[in-house]
């Protein structure tokens, strides 16, 4: 099948003359006279309707043979939404390509992790995207190989191993096939600014505007774990743990250019593709608010909080075990007492930064450390202390694998099984956790409060009255939580 006839070329040859911002991500413009695609919002002049093929992503025009635009850079773009509300085993598929999992993987073995067949697998990415599974990860260790070239004075040994290439033979070939050049050539046609040029990574992560960035700061900021992370009235900041790298993130939106700058600094091999695709998860960067507004615009009781909420996002987590361990705290007790004794935790259990920065002293226990722990004093009950151990332990056996990628059912039922986890934190976990869109904790009483009108309806009548908001619930949830239009005694310690 032809990567291109998925699209109406038509209307987006429509879309690409208006260079319509909300319309970047959805499609790229194939251009035959130069053999570069583009992104829709590319400054370069509009090409002829008779020279143009539009593609559903980088991966399908690079499959017909075309390089990325180095005016418009296809790897800063919003990510694809093809595949938004057709096909979630795609999306489950995506997520954990983003972390690497093509890198060294199989596509039997991701396949094997959805619960699908290799051949499915490689039908449904075709369908959606218009390649193939292997297609898009090589696209997408491609372009973050290109934005590190470009944007940093990183070594080109460890660009290769930080976009996920397996050896520095590999990374040039692919290169100079792609780009015509070799990496040293793309380096030396770039502009690295003083800040890039420092010992620090610094990239820009897209999105789709609009992008309520003061009300995501607001609500990470009153669950900020006290040393791991870091509010400002402009920037989010935190440690990370990932393999045998440790450093800090720090995170700025920069509106004019609707993408967040993100800077990395840390010891080790740097994982840039993990921490990218996490930093995207925990903004929402890859939410489609157009498509959103579409489905529960028009609802009567959330298209009015829409409506005063443009731009909304649900807040994710760069560390899944960190915020099932902050849900775990945060049950039946507020968002303010959580946060003290998630504080308590990272002081009796984290590693100890050599340098504490910005207020970021620790990392936050791992499983096993957490599962060995001395849990007392630290005014936990016997059976909340339980749980955390519990969890823990799960996690680190890996009878409990907080990733995304699993489906949402499966999600949910796994976490329940664990004692003290009931419906409530395993949607919890799903929604800011595990990035699925449609979670929906229906035993809320805020939920169920709002959504009766400040009188808590049945959990089953609160469930019914969400289906006409799917596969949106975990929006319809975030506004109903921070939206209430009721007393402000009728909220959520989520």
């Amino acid at each position: 099948m032809a990567p291109h006839v998925l699209l109406d070329q038509d209307l987006c040859y429509r879309a690409l003359t208006g260079r319509d911002a909300r319309f970047d991500g959805r499609f790229f413009v194939c251009v035959k006279t130069t053999r570069i695609y583009c992104r829709p919002v590319c400054p370069a002049r509009t090409p002829k309707r008779e020279n143009c093929i539009f593609v559903p992503s980088a991966a399908a025009a690079e499959a017909l043979g075309y390089r990325s635009c180095l005016r418009c850079r296809p790897e800063t773009a919003p990510g694809t939404p093809a595949w938004a509300g057709s096909e979630a085993s795609v999306a489950r598929a995506l997520r954990l390509i983003e972390e690497g999992a093509l890198d060294e993987g199989s596509v039997e073995l991701l396949a094997t992790r959805l619960g699908i067949g290799a051949r499915q697998l490689h039908r449904l990415f075709v369908r959606h995207l218009g390649a193939s599974p292997q297609a898009v990860a090589s696209n997408r260790r491609l372009l973050v190989a290109k934005q590190l070239i470009t944007e940093t004075e990183l070594p080109l040994s460890e660009v290769a191993t930080a976009a996920g290439f397996q050896s520095l033979r590999r990374f040039n070939d692919a290169v100079r096939t792609v780009y015509k050049r070799s990496p040293s050539e793309l380096r030396r046609g770039s502009k690295v600014t003083e800040a890039q040029a420092s010992a620090a990574i610094c990239l820009r992560l897209g999105y789709r505007p609009p992008f309520d960035w003061n009300r995501m700061l607001a609500y990470l900021s009153g669950r900020a774990i006290p040393g791991v992370e870091e509010v400002t009235e402009e920037t989010y900041r935190r440690t990370y743990r990932l393999g045998d790298s440790t450093g800090t993130i720090e995170v700025a939106n920069q509106p004019a250019r609707n993408a967040l700058s993100v800077r990395i600094e840390g010891a080790g091999p740097l994982p840039v593709r993990q921490i990218v695709a996490r930093v995207r998860r925990l903004f929402d960067l890859d939410a489609d608010p157009a498509a959103i507004t579409a489905a529960l615009g028009g609802d009567p009781i959330i298209g009015p909080r829409l409506t005063r909420a443009r731009g909304i996002r649900v807040p994710g987590a760069f560390d899944p075990f960190e915020l099932a361990i902050r849900a775990v705290l945060g049950q039946q007790v507020s968002v303010k007492g959580a946060t003290t004794l998630s504080g308590r935790v990272v002081q009796r259990c984290g590693t100890p930064l050599a340098a504490a920065r910005n207020g970021l002293t620790h990392l936050f226990p791992t499983p096993e450390a957490l599962a060995q722990a001395d849990l007392s004093a630290l005014g936990l009950t016997t059976g909340r202390a339980q749980t955390l151990k519990g969890l823990a332990a799960a996690c680190a056996s890996g009878a409990c694998e907080l990733k995304p990628g699993t489906s949402l059912n499966t999600s949910v039922a796994q976490l329940v099984t664990l004692p003290g986890i009931g419906e409530w934190t395993a949607h919890y976990v799903a929604l800011r956790a595990l990035g699925e869109p449609d979670a929906f904790p229906t035993a809320d009483l805020g939920l169920r409060k709002v959504a009766g009108g400040g009188v808590p309806i049945a959990p089953r009548l609160l469930e019914q009255m969400a289906e006409a908001w799917r596969p949106w619930r975990g929006y319809a949830a975030l506004l109903l939580w921070t939206e209430p239009m009721l007393d402000p005694a009728v909220s959520s310690a989520a």
